[in-house]
C-alpha cells in the first residue's frame, strides 16, 4: 500500500469518449490525433474540484471502445502517441496529480498482436474447440491466466508504464481473473497502487489472496441510491456495516457513479437526494472516485444494447468554460464535501456506528484515531429533529443554513462535530 493513496481523490474519465474520438480505430497509416493534450484545461478543473488524481479509462491501442486492446505498449492513435502521454503525465506530476491507468488483462480484442499466431495459442483460453470470450462478446477473447507467459507479459506491461511515470492501475474485470494470477502479477510489484474491478463476492479476498490494494465498492454504490429511491435507510445502514468489515482490511474505492452505470442524477428518482448520496460518499472510509460529469449533475442512462454506454460517456467541451451553467451549483456542492474530507483525512480509514435508523432518517458516527463526526440524513419532505446521545455538537456543513444542529430540513443532510 502506497502512503499517497490515503489522500487521493480520483476524477475518473473515459478518454476516448470524453475527448470525442471516433468510435472505430483509425485506419492503418492514418496519423495519430494528439487528443490527450486536450485534457490540459481540465487538470486545473479537477484540482479546483478538490481532486488530486486522474483516473483514465483505456488509452492503449484498441479496436473500438478501448476494452478490446490490441497492443498494451502503444497509445491508441485516436488519443495520440507516447509523446502525448508523456506530456500529460509530466503535466500531472508538475501539478501534484496522481495518474491511474486502466489495465484490461482479462481479455483482448481479436486484433491483439499475438492472437492468431500458433506460437501463442496457449495464451488464450479455449471453450471446446473455439476460444473462450468475455461474457459472450465474441470480439473479446479471454486470456489463459494459467499460462505463465501471460503472467509475465502482464507484469511487464504494468512495470513498463509504472516506470514511465504513472502511479497505479485499475484492473478491469478483476472479478473474472483467478486470484493467484493477480498475486503473481500486481501482487509482486512494488511502488504502484492496484485496484481491482470487483462487482460482488468476497472483496477482501482480492486483497488477501490476490495481492491487490483495493477493490471497487459496488455494494455501497448500490445501497446508496436504492435506499434513497426506496426510502429504506435500513438497507444503507446494513451496507455501511458491511463496508466497515471490508475497511478493517483495506480501503475500498468508493463511488456513486462510473463509466459502466447509470449516472447518479438519472438513477435517483428524486434528484433532491443527490446531496444525501454525496454526504455518504465523502464521510465513509475508502478512496473516493468521482466520474467526470457527475459533479456537473450530468444525466445518462446505461442501456443493455449496442452502444448502450453512449449516454453515460458523452464528449466534453474543449474547456470547462463550455459546460452548461446549471451544473455549477452541483460542482460547488462537491467542492464543499471534498473540502470537508480534505480537512479530515482520517476519514480514509474511518469506521461507522449507526446512531438512529428509520426508513427516511439515518444518523451515524464516523470515527478513527480519536476523531469523530456525526452525519445526519433526512430523506423525508419535512424537517426532522434527531435525538442523539452524543453530547454537544458543532455544525460543520449542511445542505441548508436553516438547519439547527440536529434539526435537518427535508430532504437534506448535515455533518456535525462533537465539541
Amino acid at each position: 500500500m502506497t502512503d499517497w493513496a490515503e489522500h487521493v481523490i480520483w476524477w475518473h474519465l473515459h478518454p476516448l469518449t470524453f475527448l470525442g474520438a471516433p468510435r472505430q480505430a483509425l485506419p492503418p497509416g492514418a496519423p495519430a490525433e494528439p487528443r490527450l493534450r486536450k485534457l490540459g484545461p481540465w487538470l486545473d478543473y479537477l484540482l479546483e474540484l478538490g481532486c488530486n488524481g486522474l483516473a483514465l479509462g483505456p488509452i492503449f491501442e484498441s479496436e473500438t471502445h478501448g476494452y478490446d486492446t490490441v497492443n498494451h505498449y502503444r497509445v491508441d492513435r485516436r488519443l495520440g502517441t507516447e509523446e502525448d502521454l508523456r506530456w500529460l503525465v509530466d503535466e500531472c506530476r508538475a501539478k501534484g496529480i496522481r495518474v491511474l491507468l486502466d489495465g484490461v488483462f482479462n481479455h483482448v480484442g481479436r486484433g491483439f498482436v499475438r492472437f492468431g499466431d500458433p506460437a501463442y495459442e496457449t495464451w488464450f483460453r479455449k471453450d471446446g474447440d473455439d476460444f473462450a470470450t468475455f461474457e459472450g462478446h465474441r470480439h473479446l477473447v479471454a486470456l489463459n491466466h494459467d499460462e505463465p507467459a501471460v503472467a509475465d507479459y502482464v507484469t511487464g506491461v504494468m512495470r513498463h508504464w509504472l516506470d514511465f511515470g504513472v502511479d497505479g492501475w485499475r484492473l478491469d474485470a478483476a472479478y473474472a481473473v483467478p486470484l493467484p494470477f493477480w498475486k503473481r502479477t500486481a501482487g509482486a510489484i512494488d511502488g504502484g497502487w492496484f485496484v481491482g474491478e470487483v462487482i460482488h463476492g468476497d472483496y477482501p479476498a482480492w486483497v488477501r489472496d490476490g495481492g491487490l490494494d483495493s477493490v471497487t465498492q459496488y455494494e455501497l454504490w448500490k445501497a446508496i441510491w436504492s435506499s434513497l429511491n426506496d426510502l429504506n435507510f435500513f438497507e444503507l445502514a446494513w451496507a455501511i456495516e458491511r463496508h466497515d468489515t471490508f475497511s478493517a482490511d483495506f480501503a475500498p474505492m468508493t463511488f456513486v457513479g462510473n463509466h459502466d452505470v447509470t449516472r447518479l442524477a438519472s438513477i435517483l428518482t428524486d434528484r433532491r437526494h443527490v446531496g444525501l448520496a454525496l454526504a455518504v460518499l465523502f464521510t465513509t472510509g475508502g478512496v473516493p472516485s468521482i466520474y467526470a460529469g457527475d459533479e456537473q449533475a450530468f444525466q445518462g442512462v446505461k442501456r443493455d444494447e449496442e452502444n448502450g454506454d453512449d449516454d453515460i460517456r458523452p464528449a466534453f467541451p474543449s474547456t470547462p468554460a463550455g459546460l452548461a451553467p446549471d451544473g455549477w451549483p452541483t460542482y460547488r456542492l462537491y467542492q464543499q464535501l471534498i473540502g470537508l474530507r480534505r480537512r479530515h483525512p482520517w476519514l480514509h480509514r474511518a469506521v461507522t456506528r449507526p446512531l438512529h435508523v428509520a426508513n427516511k432518517q439515518l444518523a451515524y458516527e464516523v470515527s478513527a484515531g480519536g476523531h469523530r463526526l456525526i452525519v445526519l440524513l433526512n430523506a423525508a419532505d419535512h424537517g426532522h429533529e434527531f435525538t442523539l446521545e452524543t453530547g454537544p455538537l458543532r455544525p460543520l456543513l449542511s445542505h441548508d443554513t436553516a438547519g439547527n444542529g440536529t434539526f435537518v430540513p427535508g430532504p437534506g443532510w448535515s455533518i456535525l462535530e462533537p465539541v
